[in-house]
């Protein structure tokens, strides 16, 4: 295992929304025995809501804070030495003040999932408030490309299958 994550375990797993985030870090902790937190999960339970409810009334900008805030505590455990696979929201990574935040706390791994892919995923859905209009959907996927390939690594999610994707991870020269 490299330095920098023996210094800060942390795994940070960014990606577009549906890109299987807690499904594939759900698992990758278990495989690591480490401890796993999905970054929308703790929000909707530290403020009794979902995620939806808090766009809905009190907005995106207010979301972003506690999301940054929530994201800050769960890094001061990692400098702690707590080791642990954090799924970050969707538009998380891509927030100048969090990606500084995590950038040198662990590794930073991008599930790069296709659209068609997330699309089929989020068809059916209505709690993800970003995703009720496909054409702003394709936008905003777009947008946000070019931040998550920021990350440390980049894993394409190729199945629907998330095991294929924890053994991708687990691939990865930083566990060698």
């Amino acid at each position: 295992m490299i330095l920098k994550l023996k210094n800060t375990p942390g795994i940070y797993l960014a990606g577009f929304m549906a890109s299987g985030k807690t499904t594939i870090g759900r698992l990758l902790a278990e495989r690591l025995g480490w401890h796993f937190v999905d970054l929308d999960e703790e929000i909707e339970a530290a403020e009794n809501i979902t995620i939806a409810q808090i766009f809905e009334t009190r907005g995106e900008e207010e979301f972003r804070r506690l999301e940054h805030q929530m994201m800050r505590a769960r890094v001061k455990a990692i400098e702690r030495g707590s080791p642990t696979v954090i799924a970050l929201g969707g538009g998380a990574f891509i927030q100048p003040k969090n990606y500084a935040l995590v950038e040198n706390n662990g590794i930073t791994i991008w599930l790069d999932c296709p659209l068609a892919t997330v699309r089929r995923r989020v068809e059916k859905t209505y709690h993800r408030p970003l995703a009720r209009d496909l054409e702003r959907l394709a936008r905003l996927y777009e947008e946000r490309r070019e931040g998550y390939a920021r990350a440390d690594y980049r894993i394409p999610i190729l199945s629907d299958d998330p095991a294929v994707a924890v053994e991708a991870v687990l691939g990865l020269p930083l566990f060698q």
